[in-house]
C-alpha cells in the first residue's frame, strides 16, 4: 500500500536516520519502537507530509487517505463537542455537491465513446463509492459510539470544546480520526490522555479496524494487544520484526547474541589467517598459500554487531525517614466544584510502606482526592497526616510547572538545599542530562526530557510518602522499567494514579476504584482488579438479561396448571430451595474465612511475614472472588424461586 524508500533525515547536519526503507501493507498493525529522541515522531511527520527529508521518498497511492494524531494539539473551537467531531466530515457536503454536478454534466453529454466521458464516469464512480463508504446517515450514531467509548458522557455532547482540558480535547481529535476511518492511521502516544477503560475500548477498536495502523506508544500492554509488527529505530537504522513488542524484545536480544557469537567466531578465524600470513610471508615455498589467505581476508564478509543505544536513566530514591504506622487517613471527605459533586463521604487509610493504585475514568475524582489528602484544596471531612510523614508529589501537570526560562541546572538548583547541592550534576547525569545538556533551556526539552527533569526534582529531599499522578507519560520503556524498579525498592508509602497497566503490574498491593463519587477497595494488583472488573460487568449484564427475559414471560397461573405441571413446579421449587441452602452455607464459611484474614491484615505487627510475602493478599483476593460468585448465584436462584412462587 505505502512504500518508504531510502529516507534520510538530518537536524543541524547531524543525521537522525539514514537509508530507511519499509512497506506498510493493508491491515498492518505496526508499533514504532525506540528510545526518546530516536526519531519515531519525526518519522510519523515525514509519513504524513508535515516534515521534509534530505533524501528518499514516501510513495502513497492517491486513493489512500492518511490520518495523523500528534502528541499534543490545543483546540480553540467554541463549538459543542458533538458539532466539533462532526466537523471532521464537513467534506461530505462538498462531495455531495460535486456528485450532483457530475450527474448534471453526464446527463447533458453525448460523447459516450470519448476519453473525457470515461474519465467523468470513473470520477463519478469513485466519489459515489467514497460516499457509500462513509454512509452519512449513520455517521452521527457512529460519532456518539466513539465519544462514549473514549470516556465522554452523552450529557456532555453539547458542552463547548474550549472548556475542556488539553487531555479531553485530544480525545476529540482522536475521535475525529476514528470517525474518518482513513486507510492509514498514524497515532503518536494515543493512550497518554486515556483512562484504563478507554484504553481497552480503543484496543478493541484498533484490533477490528479495517485500515492499517502505525503507532508510537510506551504502553507495553497496549502495543502487545494491538500490534502484529514492530519497527525498531536504533542509531539511525530501522529493523523490521513481524511480531508484537514483547516478542520483538526477545527476538532482538536473540539477534544480538547471534551477532556477537558470529563476530567472535569470525575474529578467531581472522586471527588464524593473519597469523599464517605473518609467519610465512617471507618464505618463497609458501608464497602461493600466503596469497590465497590474503585474498580470503579481502573477500571475507565482515560480521557487524549492531551498536545498541543502552543509555537510560538510573537512580534510587533516597532512604525513607521512619514514620508512624498510619501514613495518612481520610474520614468522610466530600468535595464539590461549585454545584458539581466530585467526592461524597470518602473514607481512606494508607499504612506505612503500603503501595496502592488509584484507577477509574478521568473526571471521577482521583487527582482531586490526591490534592485533598495533601491539603492543596479545600474540602469537607477530616484528613489526618501520620507522625513524621514527609510527602513528595509528582503532579499530572508537573511539566507545566517547570519554569521554561530556566536551564536544566537552574531548575533543580533553585529547590535543592544542603549537601545535596554538591551532587546536582551527578543526579542530573543519572537522568541523562550530561555535559552541555545541563545548560539547555527547559523550553527546548522534549516531553520525555521534561518528565525526567521533573522526576529528578523528586530526589532532592528524602520522603516517606510518594504521590505520583501519571508519572509514566512521555517516558520510554526502559525509563519506565527503571522507575518501577526504584519504586519497588522504595520503603515508604506510595499512591500511584496511572492508566499504564504494564507499569502497575506487580507494583501495588491494593487498587482503589473511583466511581460514582466514592471509592472501592480491591485487594491485589491491577491484573487481579481488571480480571474481577470484567467478570463483575459480565455478571451484571447476565443478571439484567435474565431479569428482562423473565419479566417478558407471562406469570404462571396455578389454577390453569394441570396436575403434572403443579408437581413439576413443586419439584423445581424444592430443588431451588436446596441449592439456596447449600450456597448460603458456602457464603457463611467464606465470610468467616475473610473475617479471619481481615483480622490478620489489621494487625501487621503480628503477621508481618505473611503480609510481606503477599500470601494473605492472594488468599483474600481468591476468597473475595469466590464470595462474589456465590452471592451472584444466590441472587439468581432467589430470583428464579420468587418467579416460581409468584
Amino acid at each position: 500500500m505505502i512504500s518508504v524508500v531510502g529516507i534520510r533525515k538530518e537536524f543541524g547536519g547531524t543525521p537522525l536516520f539514514s537509508d530507511v526503507s519499509f512497506n506498510i501493507n493493508p491491515k498492518d498493525r505496526i508499533g514504532l519502537a525506540g528510545k526518546n529522541g530516536s526519531g519515531k515522531t519525526t518519522l510519523l511527520n515525514i509519513l504524513v507530509g508535515n516534515l521534509g527529508k534530505e533524501a528518499g521518498s514516501v510513495v502513497i497511492p492517491d486513493d489512500v487517505a492518511v490520518g495523523y494524531l500528534p502528541q499534543e494539539k490545543n483546540l480553540k473551537s467554541r463549538m459543542p463537542i458533538m458539532e466539533e467531531i462532526m466537523q471532521a466530515l464537513s467534506f461530505i457536503k462538498a462531495w455531495q455537491q460535486e456528485l450532483t454536478a457530475l450527474e448534471s454534466e453526464l446527463a447533458h453529454r453525448e460523447d459516450y465513446e470519448s476519453v473525457g466521458y470515461a474519465k467523468l464516469i470513473d470520477k463519478y464512480n469513485h466519489l459515489n463509492e467514497r460516499l457509500l463508504y462513509f454512509q452519512p446517515a449513520k455517521l452521527r450514531g457512529e460519532a456518539e459510539r466513539i465519544l462514549v467509548g473514549l470516556g465522554f458522557d452523552r450529557y456532555q455532547f453539547e458542552n463547548p470544546v474550549n472548556a475542556l482540558s488539553v487531555g479531553w480535547q485530544m480525545r476529540i481529535e482522536l475521535g475525529k480520526l476514528l470517525l474518518l476511518k482513513p486507510e492509514l492511521l498514524l497515532l503518536d502516544e494515543p493512550t497518554n490522555h486515556l483512562d484504563i477503560e478507554s484504553i481497552q475500548w480503543l484496543e478493541q477498536f484498533l484490533i477490528n479496524y479495517k485500515g492499517a495502523v502505525v503507532l508510537v506508544s510506551h504502553d507495553r500492554a497496549f502495543l502487545d494487544n494491538v500490534t502484529n509488527r514492530t519497527l525498531e529505530i536504533n542509531n539511525g537504522k530501522v529493523y523490521d520484526y513481524k511480531v508484537p513488542y514483547s516478542k520483538y524484545i526477545e527476538l532482538r536480544n536473540e539477534r544480538l547474541e547471534h551477532q556477537k557469537a558470529a563476530f567472535t567466531n569470525q575474529q578467531k578465524e581472522v586471527k588464524e589467517i593473519e597469523r599464517f600470513i605473518e609467519k610465512f610471508r617471507y618464505k618463497a615455498t609458501k608464497a602461493k598459500q600466503v596469497q590465497s589467505r590474503v585474498k580470503q581476508l579481502d573477500k571475507l564478509d565482515r560480521v557487524q554487531v549492531d551498536d545498541m543505544d543502552n543509555s537510560a536513566i538510573h537512580f534510587r530514591f533516597p532512604a525513607a525517614p521512619h514514620s508512624g504506622k498510619v501514613t495518612i487517613a481520610a474520614e468522610s471527605v466530600t468535595k464539590f466544584y461549585g454545584d458539581k459533586l466530585v467526592l461524597k463521604a470518602v473514607d481512606f487509610q494508607l499504612l506505612r510502606g503500603e503501595k496502592v493504585a488509584f484507577v477509574g475514568k478521568n473526571g471521577e475524582g482521583k487527582t482531586t482526592f490526591v490534592k485533598t489528602l495533601l491539603g492543596l484544596i479545600e474540602h469537607e471531612g477530616i484528613v489526618t497526616s501520620g507522625h513524621n510523614v514527609i510527602s513528595a508529589y509528582y503532579t499530572q501537570d508537573q511539566l507545566e510547572m517547570l519554569d521554561v526560562n530556566n536551564t536544566v541546572f537552574e531548575e533543580v538548583d533553585q529547590v535543592a538545599v544542603g549537601d545535596i547541592r554538591t551532587r546536582l550534576k551527578n543526579i542530573l547525569g543519572s537522568f541523562l542530562f550530561q555535559g552541555e545538556d545541563v545548560d539547555k533551556k527547559v523550553k527546548v526539552l522534549s516531553g520525555g526530557e521534561k518528565s525526567r527533569l521533573a522526576l529528578a526534582k523528586l530526589l532532592l529531599r528524602p520522603s516517606n510518602f510518594l504521590i505520583l499522578d501519571e508519572p509514566t507519560n512521555h517516558l520510554d520503556m526502559v525509563s519506565k522499567d527503571i522507575l518501577k524498579t526504584a519504586l519497588l525498592e522504595y520503603k515508604g508509602s506510595i499512591i500511584i494514579v496511572s492508566h499504564d497497566r504494564d507499569f502497575l503490574q506487580g507494583l501495588t498491593s491494593k487498587v482503589y476504584e473511583f466511581k460514582n463519587h466514592t471509592i472501592k477497595e480491591h485487594i491485589g494488583d491491577i491484573s487481579e482488579y481488571l480480571r474481577k472488573h470484567k467478570l463483575e460487568t459480565l455478571k451484571e449484564l447476565e443478571r439484567n438479561e435474565k431479569s428482562r427475559s423473565e419479566q417478558a414471560e407471562e406469570p404462571v397461573s396455578e389454577n390453569k396448571l394441570r396436575y403434572e405441571q403443579r408437581k413439576d413446579l413443586e419439584r423445581q421449587t424444592r430443588k431451588l430451595k436446596n441449592k439456596i441452602a447449600v450456597i448460603e452455607g458456602e457464603i457463611d464459611a467464606l465470610e468467616q474465612a475473610l473475617k479471619e484474614i481481615n483480622t490478620k491484615l489489621s494487625h501487621p505487627e503480628e503477621f508481618s511475614e505473611e503480609i510481606r510475602s503477599g500470601s494473605l493478599y492472594k488468599e483474600h483476593g481468591m476468597l473475595e472472588g469466590k464470595l462474589e460468585e456465590a452471592m451472584s448465584q444466590w441472587e439468581i436462584l432467589h430470583e428464579k424461586l420468587e418467579k416460581l412462587q409468584g
